[in-house]
């Protein structure tokens, strides 16, 4: 049964994150294709991002009290809801417009993570640390391949159908399978035993707020040149087309993803360990080299398509291995009775992060340039670093034979 619930709550998620990425790539190509600046590009996901942090604060508290499932479902819904916003005609897409729409796809997005996320403590017994670590591995990689999948997806659907045609179809399949997660989720998962207040929104426990902190500056170091600033230099001064930028990049988020999945492995489960604070702290440090490492590589003169290429499968590696450390910490670290609440509050971090990173991506790329973004990036690592370095060292429990 718990398997089964599993199952279902990944298929949901899964589904969503395709139409999560499309949307991403569709936005930044067909409004770039449009005229719009880079930073005009990033302003139209500023709601997304905005409202990812409010999203996540109070989407945990609505998960303790309404259940996971709803919360899912809800997700699902303005998804939809969101897509068929942007598929009217080119007239009415104006910028508040398409931030308003965009506003709606930030909710429907962490609503569905913080559900599917929550769910996995709830679904893994709380002595089997190893098997936690695996399960929320993969539903982690998987989902950042799908959203590589789906980055592939929105550039040929622009490509070959027109961007209503790609926005009509994938709020088609999203009705779908929010019709098939209806009939296989349970209907009290994740509903806490206690009616939590409002002033448990905030997290009490050291552990939870240091994570959440060090995650704010590590996806901010990597949106800061990888939403905005990438593609529109992959395709203004590399002169890549659409559909390469799109498979470029679907590509990079899924071999992230697979290694997402297979970070357990990599970071020495079949010996009996589980990572801690100081397995995040040394993450983050070795990939606080390697933007540096691409700026100077780029000033030297090399070919820029190298340097990317190159620079983003290291990046990519070893932010997919520290990014599934972090995925696994807040599961553990979170209580399981209103495990929602510590989840959303830590992935609120994860938003205000990302919506951090979005404006300066946009903002320092159209002003100072791309090397300005690397640049950014590594001081946000270092900063990751240093708020890593407190996490505690040690778990209390050993991992399980998984």
């Amino acid at each position: 049964m718990q398997l089964k619930q599993y199952m279902a709550v990944t298929g949901c998620y899964w589904g969503f994150t395709v139409t999560d990425g499309a949307l991403r790539m569709l936005v930044v190509l067909y409004f770039h294709q449009l005229g719009y600046s880079p930073l005009e590009v990033a302003m139209l996901f500023l709601l997304y991002e905005f409202f990812g942090v409010i999203t996540n604060l109070f989407g945990g508290w609505l998960g303790a009290r309404w259940g996971l499932n709803k919360t899912l479902h809800v997700g699902l819904s303005l998804q939809v809801l969101a897509l068929l916003m942007l598929s009217v005609d080119r007239s009415y897409l104006t910028v508040p417009y398409v931030m308003a729409a965009q506003a709606l796809s930030g909710i429907a997005k962490d609503l569905n993570k913080m559900s599917a996320k929550s769910s996995i403590k709830l679904l893994v017994p709380d002595n089997a640390q190893g098997s936690l670590y695996k399960w929320v591995a993969i539903l982690t990689g998987s989902k950042n391949a799908l959203k590589g999948v789906g980055f592939f997806v929105g550039a040929v659907l622009l490509s070959s159908i027109g961007f209503q045609g790609a926005l009509w179809t994938m709020a088609a399949a999203l009705m779908l399978i929010c019709v098939v997660g209806v009939l296989y989720l349970r209907q009290d998962l994740g509903r806490s035993s206690f009616k939590p207040k409002f002033r448990d929104l905030v997290s009490k426990s050291e552990s939870v707020n240091l994570l959440s902190g060090a995650r704010l500056f590590l996806f901010g170091a990597r949106d800061v040149w990888f939403v905005v600033a990438l593609p529109v230099y992959l395709q203004s001064v590399l002169d890549w087309a659409h559909t390469q930028v799109g498979a470029f990049l679907a590509c990079w988020v899924i071999g992230y993803g697979i290694v997402q999945s297979v970070a357990p492995t990599l970071t020495g489960l079949k010996s009996g360990r589980v990572p801690d604070g100081y397995t995040a702290m040394n993450l983050a440090t070795v990939l606080a080299v390697l933007p540096l490492l691409m700026v100077g590589c780029l000033s030297l003169g090399l070919d820029g398509n190298w340097v990317l290429v190159i620079g983003l499968m290291l990046f990519g590696a070893v932010f997919a291995i520290n990014s599934s450390v972090h995925s696994y910490l807040i599961v553990a670290y979170a209580k399981a009775d209103g495990v929602s609440l510590d989840v959303g509050f830590y992935y609120m971090a994860n938003a205000a992060g990302r919506l951090l990173g979005t404006v300066l991506s946009g903002w320092v790329y159209q002003t100072w340039g791309f090397s300005a973004c690397l640049v950014v990036s590594t001081l946000f690592l270092l900063l990751t670093s240093g708020v890593s370095l407190q996490l505690p060292r040690c778990q209390s429990r050993p991992a399980d034979p998984a």
